[in-house]
């Protein structure tokens, strides 16, 4: 599987602003001023009518005042009260955020655009929030992963409820042979910052993660068993092949960091091989059989499109299959996928809050900017489909799929 060859870079990364992103309008035609309604039909208020900086966001009862009339549709994404714009503190992306009035400043913490009855910050990807489902005056908004609850629904002002189009999966899947290449293109450009990912045939290194040898164009490694299932199909069709005769020290080093029984010739051997077009079809094989088809199989059945697919798919790449499965079942206690009755938008921020949960627990996938300026990126911007062109960051590095 592969694992984070740009460690080099964590530390060197150049975070693209979120603000650069481009969002879809809150749904009115013309900016409406009006109550936010949300929870226990209490409304978005201002506490104590303040127009300071930081003023508390919170739930209160409805009563007409300046402190809740909120001009909605503005061309921005911006929701104002007071003169001022409904901001997540300190720009934070954590659940639990707290919700102020601050200064209109054009940042991504003052965007919002809408996923059925929910209000989406789009600087974290998170929905507004009512913290702890308090009905209680005073109960202070916050941004949490977005799950459909009723805490995070709102009707805006005029009496309107946040409406988005139908996510019923209306394009082609990411099987589909031109979304297939854009999944390569966009795994390799996290993995060997190029979207070649055909040249990566031939890639082979010790990136000193404690998996031995990491290579081919899915990360295939000598200590977790794929690089020897690699081989072992390789050899079954093409007997006696440059590497067939590291099949008895793949299995020695199986589960381990050694080389042992593999230097000093295995990697130069690795790449004669790649310029045999029969190995580049196996670990085209390899890949598809173990993360490609089972993510995208999984992906469909949870009635998610082609961006979630990747979703899975990327997370069975670095986390191995049953690695990603591990992160749906910790996202399944929090959020429904949509053939289960979910939202789309809310499903899949879900589930990439867990798959960084899971990056986080290691130091070598700790940047998490492959999720973070890519897949929540295009998640944002509502493409679900994974239409190109697709603008996205990793490590630091811009890339372009057209």
């Amino acid at each position: 599987m592969i694992r984070a060859r740009r460690v080099l870079y964590t530390t060197l990364a150049l975070a693209v602003p979120v603000a650069a992103l481009s969002y879809g309008l809150l749904p009115a035609s013309a900016a409406t001023v009006g109550p936010i309604k949300g929870l226990g039909g209490k409304c978005v208020d201002v506490a104590g009518a303040s127009s300071a900086n930081g003023a508390a966001v919170q739930l209160y009862d409805c009563n007409s005042s300046a402190a809740q009339q909120w001009t909605v549709g503005n061309t921005d994404n911006t929701i104002r009260a007071l003169g001022k714009c409904l901001d997540v503190t300190a720009a934070s992306t954590t659940n639990g955020a707290k919700i102020q009035l601050y200064d209109c400043n054009s940042t991504a913490a003052q965007k919002w655009t809408v996923s059925g009855s929910a209000l989406v910050n789009t600087g974290s990807g998170k929905c507004l929030d009512v913290t702890d489902n308090s009905t209680a005056n005073g109960a202070r908004l916050q941004i949490w992963s977005c799950a459909g609850s009723t805490n995070q629904a709102w009707t805006l002002p005029g009496g309107s409820t946040p409406t988005t189009p139908p996510t019923t999966p209306t394009g082609a899947n990411l099987d589909n042979p031109a979304k297939k290449d854009v999944a390569m293109q966009l795994v390799s450009a996290a993995e060997n910052s190029s979207l070649d990912w055909r040249a990566q045939f031939r890639y082979i290194e010790d990136i000193g993660d404690g998996r031995g040898y990491t290579a081919g164009i899915i990360g295939f490694c000598s200590g977790t068993g794929d690089m020897l299932e690699l081989v072992e199909a390789y050899t079954k069709s093409v007997p006696g092949n440059v590497l067939a005769k590291y099949l008895p020290a793949l299995r020695s080093v199986n589960g381990t960091a050694s080389h042992a029984g593999l230097d000093p010739n295995f990697t130069n051997d690795w790449r004669t091989a790649a310029n045999d077009t029969r190995f580049q079809a196996a670990q085209e094989a390899e890949r598809d059989r173990v993360y490609f088809n089972p993510s995208v199989r999984d992906g469909k059945n949870d009635g998610i499109r082609a961006l979630g697919q990747f979703a899975y798919y990327d997370a069975a790449v670095m986390h191995g299959y049953e690695g990603m499965r591990q992160v749906r079942s910790r996202a399944l206690a929090r959020a429904k996928p949509p053939a289960q009755g979910g939202d789309e938008r809310a499903w899949l921020n879900v589930f990439l809050d867990e798959r960084v949960v899971e990056m986080n627990k290691e130091e070598a996938h700790s940047d998490t900017t492959r999720v973070d300026t890519a897949q929540r990126r295009f998640l944002n911007n509502s493409n679900f489909d994974l239409n190109t062109p697709l603008d996205f960051a990793v490590y630091g590095d811009n890339f372009h799929i057209g």
